[in-house]
């Protein structure tokens, strides 16, 4: 495929997911249907596509519609390249520009406009991180960088950089956790690379590794990961300390994965049902990895970005609450409930924080940590509590 083919394909694709189809199906559907399509082309439609729904506001204003092809347009205007050069009807590109698309491009109306930020929450967004809310949302406009975890149950950081770049995946360490490494080249060949199947290496953003290395985890500890989803936060623990683990999600089909993934790693990891939680507790540590608007992670899926609603933000805030005072009755006196979202909103963070303190007696805040975007991870929140032998 041409550059302007490409280019027409991410329009198509984006039209359908702006009638309303999700990313992922729009992208598999057009996939399949286009079996010409090598898997170069593939990777740069699904880049333009992704880049665009990053950028969707400003894009749009610069392109002069919220449609596909005002989408591409408008990323065009914005890395300086010459539309003409691809709106021209050569071959499978783009039919060339009519007079309207041809006018100067609209300047951002509001500051949520220009930096991508739905306008409902910018106000709660921009209140949240202060002087870091334009950084933030700036950040957020821009591909995520491919994180890895050393796996220490197979490897260590040396050993690891050395199996990758035997497989030309070029890796360095990343400052946020001790077992993160930044992919600078070949991000594509990990999946397939022996290093990532035999289970020295996962895939896991430096942040949520971070998130890992600030709780207190004691070798023999009883430890519940309460919200583990697809189990990264599970796997990562069982490779720091030698504890009982368990792993349990509200929505069972979310852990499916993940016995092959513990058997790859080398880690024991118990998965439970809802109905034998208490069965298996107290425990001296459980981790809420709660849902949240995942705003902290809207690099790596921006559909959230623009599907969340001022209601659904309140559902999930309720959703929080919920599982921090469940969670809560299943930790045993001296031990320690974690919270942990990726959200940047203080509405899911601290003051979910401050709600519950305000109303369990008995806890006192241990540790409490954030990890920005602006700074090369994903953005992450995490409180630490310890329940007090005696209430007070």
């Amino acid at each position: 495929m041409t550059p302007a083919a490409r280019l027409q394909a991410a329009i198509e694709i984006l039209d359908d997911i702006l009638d309303g189809d999700h990313a992922e199906r729009a992208l598999t559907g057009w996939s399949r249907r286009s079996r010409f399509a090598g898997s170069k082309d593939r990777a740069a439609v699904r880049d333009h596509v992704f880049s665009a729904l990053r950028c969707r506001r400003s894009h749009a204003a610069l392109g002069g519609a919220s449609t596909g092809r005002g989408l591409m347009l408008g990323a065009l205007r914005e890395a300086d390249i010459d539309p003409d050069t691809m709106f021209n009807g050569v071959g499978y590109g783009p039919s060339e520009l009519n007079e309207e698309e041809g006018l100067t491009p609209r300047a951002a109306a509001t500051d949520a406009e220009a930096v991508d930020i739905p306008e409902w929450l910018w106000p709660q967004f921009s209140a949240s991180l202060g002087d870091n809310a334009k950084a933030t949302a700036e950040a957020l406009r821009h591909r995520a960088p491919v994180h890895l975890r050393v796996n220490l149950l197979r490897s260590n950081t040396e050993q690891a950089i050395e199996a990758l770049a035997n497989e030309g995946v070029i890796c360095q360490p990343h400052a946020a956790a001790e077992t993160a490494l930044e992919v600078i080249e070949g991000a594509r060949r990990i999946r397939n690379s022996e290093a990532y199947l035999s289970g020295l290496v996962e895939l896991q953003d430096a942040a949520s590794q971070a998130v890992v290395e600030a709780l207190p985890l004691r070798d023999g500890m009883k430890v519940l990961d309460y919200c583990a989803g697809g189990g990264g936060k599970s796997l990562a623990m069982a490779a720091r300390a030698n504890l009982s683990l368990f792993a349990h999600d509200a929505a069972p089909r979310r852990m499916q994965d993940l016995p092959d993934r513990a058997h790859r790693a080398g880690a024991d990891v118990g998965v439970l049902k809802p109905e034998t939680l208490s069965e298996f507790g107290p425990y001296d540590l459980v981790l809420c990895d709660a849902p949240c608007s995942g705003s902290g992670s809207w690099r790596r899926s921006p559909e959230g970005k623009w599907l969340l609603s001022a209601e659904q933000l309140l559902e999930l805030q309720e959703t929080q609450q919920n599982i921090l005072n469940t969670a809560a009755d299943l930790v045993v006196a001296g031990g320690s409930l974690a919270y942990v979202t990726c959200s940047v909103l203080n509405s899911e963070n601290t003051e979910q924080l401050t709600g519950f303190m305000a109303q369990s007696s008995g806890w006192k805040v241990a540790s409490e940590q954030s990890w920005q975007v602006q700074n090369g991870t994903d953005g992450f929140y995490c409180a630490v509590l310890t329940r007090l032998a005696v209430d007070c």
